[in-house]
């Protein structure tokens, strides 16, 4: 009998200035913080909640993790195999 595998994560990528925010974190609490609002984010694309705007390209959303401080904002690709994040704060 195959193994059963869980559901498929999305991949988590940064826009440039998030990158720069990612590499402006040097607390391990605020690291592990971020670490597991992107698991929540790779497993569950749509956590977060729609920002409104223009429907035009792709919808930015909101994800905040009231318990570890986090907020992340994000946008899913089309095929929803990718995180493009865009904004942290920790």
């Amino acid at each position: 009998m195959p193994a059963q595998h869980g559901p498929r994560r999305a991949r988590i990528a940064f826009s440039d200035a998030a990158a720069k925010q990612l590499e402006n974190i040097s607390s391990e609490a605020d690291i592990h913080a971020l670490d597991r609002a992107l698991v929540v984010l790779s497993v569950d694309p749509d956590a977060g909640i729609l920002i409104p705007g223009t429907t035009a390209g792709p919808q930015l959303r909101q994800y905040t993790d009231d318990v570890e401080h986090v907020r992340i904002l994000y946008f899913v690709t089309a095929l929803r195999t990718v995180v493009v994040v865009a904004y942290i704060e920790v």
